[in-house]
């Protein structure tokens, strides 16, 4: 039988029951508790908490979002923290999310649209009876066999719900992305088929506001900037937005026509496309070079701004250790952290 131990969770006043070989973030998120975190693999230290009473410990070496001085303080990340004894940790609250339910519902892949060679659109139809309240920018996990879970951001935005919208990439080796692109040995996911998912999670969420925006998206990191775009510009709401879509080549900006036609019909917001890997075609349309140094060069001084970003951990790192040295202050910088799922990395 697991070894189970009780977690107390401040200043939530949550107590769980975690087995031995659990990550706390993974026992906290299971019983509906919101806590921060982002990529869940132990890099962004989002999940950063403070030991507070009793032992945990890591599969492996400590993980590299903390530090040995934090460690030595006693701080501790949460995605990848197993307990020895029964603990009590001290988290992060973020009010902003506290007020959404973690659902686990039945859905329905009610369409697939290609958008490139290795995204999907992915659009889910929830009962008729029920809705997933969500804020901009929150993700969603699609749950799998054998305890298994992949993790999507919603695209779409919350005034538009009655479908979900996710996109999709195509992980060489993953199970679940390849079926659904039909790549993979077996039966492929196809138009009807019946889906779990578990959601809203995630902090990385749009605030209201009236300072300048400034959003950079790495790929995919375009589908939760897409949510709070819409949200922005849809409900009227009368902000100064530039968005920074990074990708390698002119093909991996997906939805670039209709981020356009935004530009077109809403004068506040300003689009800069910048692509790591241009051909002398694709260069004569487009910035070429690295995302983060496209907004450093075009907003040097950048105190006053808050900054949405989402994408892979390199360039999340690169603004977080970039930006704030440009005058951004780090609490107004709003990160998603893409990165594979802990049972896809030896895949992928």
């Amino acid at each position: 039988m697991t070894e189970e131990f009780s977690v107390r969770i401040e200043p939530h006043g949550r107590t769980l029951r975690v087995s031995a070989g659990a990550p706390v973030l993974e026992a906290a998120l299971a019983a509906g508790l919101n806590l921060p975190h982002s990529c869940k693999s132990g890099h962004c230290g989002s999940c950063r908490a403070r030991l507070l009473a009793g032992e945990l410990r890591y599969p492996g070496p400590r993980p590299l979002g903390v530090t040995a001085a934090e460690a030595a303080d006693g701080y501790v990340l949460l995605c990848q923290a197993r307990p020895r004894s029964d603990v009590t940790v001290e988290a992060r609250f973020i009010a902003s999310v506290a007020d959404v339910e973690i659902k686990t519902l039945p859905c329905r892949i009610a369409r697939l649209v290609p958008l490139a060679p290795d995204v999907m659109q992915v659009w889910l139809r929830l009962p008729s009876v029920e809705r997933l309240p969500f804020h901009a920018g929150q993700y969603l996990d699609v749950l799998l066999e054998g305890g298994r879970r992949r993790s999507f951001s919603i695209a779409s935005p919350p005034h538009d719900s009655e479908l979900l919208e996710l996109h999709v990439r195509r992980v060489s080796g993953g199970g679940f992305t390849e079926r659904l692109f039909g790549t993979a040995p077996g039966a492929p996911i196809t138009a009807g088929a019946l889906l779990r998912i578990e959601g809203p999670v995630g902090q990385f969420s749009y605030r209201d506001g009236a300072d300048p925006v400034i959003m950079v998206a790495g790929g995919t990191g375009f589908a939760p900037l897409k949510s709070m775009l819409r949200h922005v510009l849809e409900n009227g709401i009368r902000r100064a937005v530039h968005f920074y879509w990074g990708a390698r080549h002119t093909r991996d900006l997906y939805e670039e026509g209709q981020v356009l036609e935004w530009v077109r019909r809403h004068p506040q917001l300003t689009f800069t496309a910048v692509l790591s890997e241009a051909t002398a075609s694709e260069a004569t349309h487009h910035r070429v070079g690295w995302v983060h140094e496209a907004v450093l060069a075009d907003h040097p001084h950048l105190a006053g701004y808050e900054v949405y970003a989402a994408g892979p951990p390199a360039m999340i790192e690169a603004l977080r250790a970039s930006f704030p040295r440009h005058g951004l202050k780090p609490e107004r910088l709003y990160f998603d952290s893409f990165d594979y799922a802990p049972d896809a990395l030896p895949r992928a």
